[in-house]
């Protein structure tokens, strides 16, 4: 497999993490669960075969993608397909970066995956098809950025709203997802619902909740990092209050314990192989 990423520079950079391609990827395993990060997603099938988005607790029912579709904050993991020799690239924004691009609230889009025509219009086509045309990952990734600049600068954006969200999630960040909301609020000078609300619409999920998937984000990160996991310490140091909490958010965002997680992850920590 041919695996590519591309960090887009300001003011595109402002708000993506980063670009992603690959090619020629031959999987193990036909479903996967794809654990929720507090961010949105942008992906791009390469190929004419459409990708699946499985029920949880039914996987014979499902909805179909085509072209390219975007994936907004998720209150859990989904399930989706992987197929053999397939192609795709994408963007992942940073927490709250979405927004910049949409005529919408972010929270409009909690737990959604939807068509990119029905949220930017039939020219969504007409700039796959340039994508398609370009024949490196440089060059797609060049076609990629001169789009989402363009969507930029035709957004409404609220800057001050979004500079108080941003400052709260570096705020988040810096303590791990752990901390008083309230304070935050108090912080910058606005009302706990306010704060709550403006939260919501700029990344998509409320500020509790999106602490509670960082912080197993966080647990993620410990127990991939190749050391001997020690359970009881993870929990302690991502802030559970005891090991029946972690038990019970590790299963909610990954759709099994956290010892299957480790048995069955892949090279990216947010996928996790599904046995059928």
């Amino acid at each position: 497999m041919r695996f590519c990423r591309h960090v887009p520079r300001a003011p595109v950079g402002l708000f993506v993490e980063f670009f992603w391609y690959y090619d020629s990827w031959y999987p193990d395993h036909v479903m996967e669960n794809c654990l929720p990060d507090g961010s949105f997603e942008l992906i791009i099938n390469l190929q004419e075969q459409p990708r699946k988005l499985f029920e949880r607790e039914d996987s014979s029912r499902y909805r179909e993608f085509r072209r390219a579709w975007l994936s907004g904050t998720h209150s859990g993991y989904i399930v989706i397909d992987a197929l053999p020799a397939s192609s795709m690239m994408g963007v992942h924004f940073k927490p709250g970066g979405a927004s910049a691009f949409l005529d919408l609230p972010a929270s409009e889009l909690r737990d959604q995956v939807v068509e990119l025509d029905l949220l930017w219009g039939c020219t969504a086509w007409d700039w796959r098809d340039r994508l398609l045309a370009a024949p490196s990952p440089a060059g797609k990734f060049r076609v990629l950025e001169q789009f989402l600049l363009d969507r930029l600068r035709t957004s409404g954006a609220v800057p001050d709203r979004r500079k108080r969200v941003a400052w709260a999630l570096n705020r988040f960040d810096q303590h791990g997802g752990v901390g008083s909301i309230r304070a935050v609020a108090d912080e910058l000078g606005v009302s706990h619902k306010h704060f709550i609300e403006e939260f919501r619409r700029e990344v998509g999920l409320t500020p509790k909740l999106f602490c509670r998937i960082r912080r197993f984000q966080d647990v993620l990160a410990r127990i991939t990092s190749g050391e001997v996991v020690e359970w009881a310490d993870v929990a302690f140091a991502c802030g559970y209050y005891d090991q029946a909490h972690f038990i019970h958010d590790f299963r909610a965002f990954a759709g099994m314990n956290a010892s299957a997680y480790l048995v069955d992850r892949l090279e990216h920590r947010n996928f996790v192989r599904v046995h059928g």
